[in-house]
């Protein structure tokens, strides 16, 4: 990979991981319109463990408090502070882990550029719906929850429709976020529970492929390695902090038009 590759291929994972806008639309179109061949497993690896470094210091504060209170929960057997995020968190989760072992080995089979126009596009419109709902709610002056008032149906709902984000171009943080959105939360709690919720799943995506690596004879480009992680820590971390800081502003309009758009131009470069 040359050094513009590397760079672009990196901001990019770093800045469609947390968007409402498909990480993996993005991954095949970049290097689609480029030119360039596959970046390989170990700039996998170092992308996602970039942006995985970025939502721990981006929620370092959080995390400290949520682990406290969730121990304390299991020692007296009930809720205590924020220990339902934290149970959020775990329970979110599993859904999409399940589902994502069952699957294991197919997933490759979906990686098909019109499959992905199709969930980018169809998605885009279910956001828009959640997102007009709230706003609706919002006109009304209807109260909206937070994260910190999930309750055990929010938290499932959510963690089934995350399953539904290992059909590429659906956009993990976007069905989360939708899913919150549907639920009654508003759209900065709906955020950075998404975001929370990434935790685990980016965690144990990064481990698995760094197992597939270390079982693999492929040179490792060292260089390439630290270069994307670094890029893509710092455009998922400042990409964390500008959506959640302006989103109550701005809303998911402009998520949605894109989401638009990306989709017509992949039905229009592979129909």
């Amino acid at each position: 990979m040359d050094s513009i590759q590397i760079i672009v291929l990196a901001l990019v994972q770093g800045l469609t991981e947390f968007l409402p806008i498909s990480s993996s639309a993005h991954l095949i179109l970049v290097p689609q319109l480029a030119g360039w061949t596959d970046q390989g497993l170990a700039f996998d690896v170092a992308t996602h463990f970039g942006t995985l470094m970025a939502v721990l210091w981006y929620f370092r504060n959080d995390l400290r408090p949520l682990f406290m209170d969730w121990t304390k929960s299991i020692r007296l057997k009930q809720n205590t502070g924020d220990s339902m995020l934290a149970w959020g968190v775990i329970l979110g989760t599993i859904p999409a882990g399940v589902i994502g072992f069952l699957i294991n080995g197919y997933s490759d089979q979906l990686r098909n550029p019109l499959i992905i126009a199709c969930t980018t596009i169809i998605f885009g419109f279910l956001l828009w719906y959640a997102d007009a709902k709230v706003q609706n709610n919002i006109l009304k002056k209807k109260a909206l929850k937070t994260e910190h008032q999930l309750n055990l149906k929010i938290i499932l709902f959510i963690g089934c429709a995350q399953a539904l984000a290992l059909i590429p171009g659906t956009s993990r943080s976007g069905i989360t976020i939708t899913a919150a959105l549907l639920m009654g939360m508003s759209r900065t709690a709906s955020a950075r529970f998404s975001f929370l919720l990434s935790i685990p799943l980016i965690l144990t995506a990064s481990l698995m492929k760094t197992v597939e690596l270390a079982n693999s004879s492929n040179h490792i480009p060292w260089m390439d390695i630290f270069l994307g992680a670094g890029l893509s820590a710092i455009s998922a971390y400042l990409c964390i902090h500008y959506f959640i800081k302006l989103l109550d502003s701005v809303g998911m309009m402009p998520f949605i038009v894109y989401r638009l758009f990306l989709g017509s131009i992949l039905f229009w470069l592979f129909l």
